[in-house]
C-alpha cells in the first residue's frame, strides 16, 4: 500500500509540473504574438538567455549543464 501512495504522490507532482509549464508556454506564446508579431526567433533567444541566467546566477557557474 505504501508504494501506491508513493506512486500517486509522484504522479500528482509530475502532472502539476506539466500543467504549470503548459501555462507558462501559453503565456509566452501570447507575449510573442502580442508584442513580437508571432516571430518565435526573438522569444527563443530570450528563453535561452533567461535559462542560462537561471542556471548561472545561484552559484556563478554552469556546472548543471555538465550533468546532461
Amino acid at each position: 500500500m505504501k508504494i501506491v501512495k508513493y506512486f500517486a504522490q509522484s504522479l500528482s507532482t509530475v502532472i502539476g509540473l506539466v500543467l504549470i509549464w503548459r501555462g507558462v508556454w501559453y503565456l509566452l506564446d501570447g507575449v510573442d504574438s502580442l508584442f513580437l508579431g508571432g516571430n518565435h526567433l526573438w522569444t527563443a533567444f530570450g528563453g535561452i538567455i533567461a535559462g542560462l541566467l537561471v542556471l548561472y546566477l545561484p552559484d556563478k557557474n554552469l556546472d548543471e549543464i555538465k550533468k546532461l
